[in-house]
């Protein structure tokens, strides 16, 4: 199991981070991402899919039409982790490689 990121770590983290923030529960981090349609969103999607699977770990999120709400967290830690972190760094290439904003 991962380990739960520290307050300052996972300030840092998101301090280099363009557009996460702290989630309202304080256990995860979130980030709105827009496309230009519905199949832009989709295959940003389908890209995240595949590397949250290969590192056994899987967003929560929801899709409605050209935007993708994401919230991350290890829930076995309690928060946020390193997981999370490299997830988030991934749908933000994923992302700028698909259009997205």
């Amino acid at each position: 199991m991962a380990d739960k990121l520290s307050a300052d770590d996972r300030s840092a983290h998101l301090a280099s981070m363009s557009g996460w923030a702290e989630g309202d529960d304080g256990k995860s981090i979130r980030k709105t991402f827009k496309f230009d349609g519905f199949e832009a969103a989709w295959g940003f999607m389908t890209r995240v899919a595949i590397k949250a699977q290969t590192l056994d770990h899987h967003p929560d999120w929801s899709n409605a039409y050209s935007t993708v709400e994401v919230s991350l967290s290890t829930h076995d830690a309690g928060g946020v982790t390193d997981l999370d972190i490299e997830l988030a760094k991934y749908m933000d290439t994923a992302a700028s490689n698909t259009g997205g904003k």
